[in-house]
C-alpha cells in the first residue's frame, strides 16, 4: 500500500493555502496587507498558489509612511507589475495632510503608530471586510494571542479576550455592519520555516535582507541605517558596515546586524544558529512592554 508523506514545510503551506481560500468564500472584499517584508512576500505567494492558473482574486493593501526604504518601494512595484493585480495606497503623509495624524516630534520620531489610522481609512474607503496579514505568533507576545480569523470591531479595534474558537480549523467570519477580520494564514509558522520555504521555493525578496554595505550608526543595540530621517545624538558617529536586515519596517525604526550572510543558504545557517528575536531590532517594539499590543488594540497591523 503507498504511504502518502507531508513534509512540515508542506503541512504549513497546505494549512495557509486552506485559509486564504476560506478567506475568498466567506468574505465579500478581502484583501493582502501588504509591505514588502518577507512574511507578506510569502504571503502573496501563497494567494498565487492557492488560486493558481488564475490571477490573485485581491488587491494588495501597502501603507506608505514616506519613511520607507526604497529598495521596498522598488520591489512592490516590480511584484505588482509582475502580478498584474491591484494596489492600493494609504498614505500617512496625506493623513498628516488632512489633520488625521499627527507627526511625531524628537530624535526618536517615527510615523510606526501613525500607520494606524492610515490602514484604518483604507479599509473602511475600499470596503474591506477581511485584510489578509503574514504576522505570526512566534514573532511577539501580543501577536501570540491571534487567532487565525481575529475579529475587529466597527471601531477596527481588537479585543484579544473576545475571539472566536477555531475547533477543526473550522472559522467564524461572521460580522456586523462596520465590522471587519484580520486574517493569518502563516500564524503557526515560525522564522525559520519562512526563510526554510523562500529557499525551497526561490521566492524573490528585497536586497535588504542580504548582507551589503551601508552607513549606519549603533543606538539602543542595533545598527540603525543612516538617511535624511535620522536624527543623530551626541556623541554618535556614522560607521560603514557590512549588516543585513532580519525583519524590515521604516528605515527610522528598523535596525539591522552585522552578518556576511549574502545568500539564502547563509541565511539559513545564521538564523537557525542565532537566539535573538527577530523583533529585536524594531525601536518600535522597544517603546514599552506592551507596545505591539497597545498598538494592535487601536487597529495595528
Amino acid at each position: 500500500m503507498h504511504k502518502y508523506y507531508l513534509t512540515h514545510l508542506q503541512e504549513l503551506e497546505s494549512e495557509a493555502i486552506y485559509v486564504i481560500r476560506e478567506v475568498v468564500a466567506q468574505f465579500d472584499r478581502p484583501a493582502i496587507l501588504f509591505s514588502g517584508g518577507k512574511d507578506s512576500i510569502v504571503v502573496t505567494h501563497l494567494a498565487r498558489k492557492a488560486f493558481w492558473p488564475a490571477k490573485i482574486p485581491l488587491p494588495l493593501i501597502h501603507i506608505d509612511t514616506g519613511h520607507n526604504f526604497p529598495e521596498t518601494m522598488a520591489f512592490r512595484d516590480n511584484l505588482v507589475a509582475e502580478l498584474g493585480v491591484q494596489l492600493i495606497v494609504g498614505s500617512v503623509q496625506e493623513a498628516i495632510d488632512k489633520g488625521r495624524a499627527v507627526e511625531e516630534s524628537g530624535i526618536n520620531a517615527s510615523r510606526n503608530e501613525l500607520q494606524i489610522v492610515t490602514l484604518l481609512d483604507a479599509i473602511e474607503n475600499n470596503k474591506i471586510d477581511a485584510a489578509i496579514g503574514g504576522a505570526r505568533r512566534d514573532e511577539e507576545k501580543a501577536r501570540s494571542k491571534e487567532r487565525f480569523f481575529s475579529h475587529r470591531d466597527e471601531f477596527g479595534q481588537w479585543d484579544p479576550k473576545n475571539q472566536r474558537p477555531e475547533l477543526w480549523n473550522i472559522f467564524n467570519g461572521r460580522k456586523r455592519m462596520g465590522e471587519h477580520f484580520r486574517v493569518f494564514p502563516i500564524s503557526n509558522w515560525t522564522e525559520m520555516d519562512i526563510w526554510n520555504y523562500i529557499l525551497q521555493e526561490n521566492i524573490a525578496i528585497p536586497s535588504l535582507y542580504f548582507a551589503h554595505n551601508r552607513e549606519a550608526v549603533y543606538r539602543d543595540g542595533t545598527w540603525l541605517p543612516a538617511s535624511e530621517f535620522l536624527v543623530l545624538r551626541d556623541g554618535e558617529k556614522i560607521e560603514n558596515k557590512l549588516m543585513r536586515f532580519r525583519t524590515l519596517g521604516d528605515i527610522t525604526i528598523t535596525g539591522g546586524i552585522e552578518s556576511d550572510a549574502d545568500t539564502l543558504e547563509k541565511i539559513v545557517a545564521e538564523v537557525s544558529a542565532t537566539r535573538s528575536t527577530e523583533r529585536g531590532n524594531r525601536s518600535d517594539d522597544k517603546r514599552s512592554d506592551t507596545s505591539m499590543e497597545d498598538r494592535k488594540k487601536q487597529g495595528y497591523f
